[in-house]
């Protein structure tokens, strides 16, 4: 049982350095960085594979992670755009702290209606913290690419 806790962490935090690497790699190529960020978010997923985690059961987390994130990536564009960095900074810092709440509501729903429906509700560690860091790629990489798209 310590065990699955140790690979859990070494799990999380390896992701937590690729992610930074990879996409530290990539700032500089804009046009790509969408896509980057999506198949990061990907990678996390396919991580839970080796611990038999299955979606349904992160399901919540990455929808909390993509509403909260999403959000959070328009609210720091907007903010970037009428006040630079520290424009960026004031719009991701509300963004966050809006999007927590809204992101809460639909997952404590899916959650519950998850439950309803009899689908594991046994929240893990790795499967909290590798959902929501997938939700929150996916969506920033959505954001990005359509931020890209429009000239942003």
């Amino acid at each position: 049982m310590k065990n699955h806790y140790v690979l859990s962490v070494i799990n999380i935090l390896t992701l937590c350095v690729v992610v930074l690497a990879v996409s530290s790699y990539f700032i500089y190529h804009t046009r790509f960085i969408g896509l980057v960020v999506i198949l990061l978010g990907a990678l996390c997923l396919i991580t839970l594979i080796p611990f038999k985690v299955r979606i349904s059961s992160v399901w919540a987390d990455i929808v909390f992670g993509a509403i909260d994130n999403g959000i959070l990536a328009v609210m720091a564009i907007f903010g970037g755009e009428i006040g630079g960095v520290m424009g960026a900074v004031i719009g991701g810092v509300v963004g966050n702290a809006v999007t927590d709440g809204i992101a809460g509501i639909f997952e404590g729903l899916i959650a519950e209606k998850a439950r309803a429906a009899r689908i594991s509700d046994k929240r893990t560690m790795l499967g909290s913290a590798v959902g929501k860091m997938s939700g929150c790629l996916l969506s920033a990489g959505v954001v990005l690419m359509v931020g890209n798209f429009f000239g942003i």
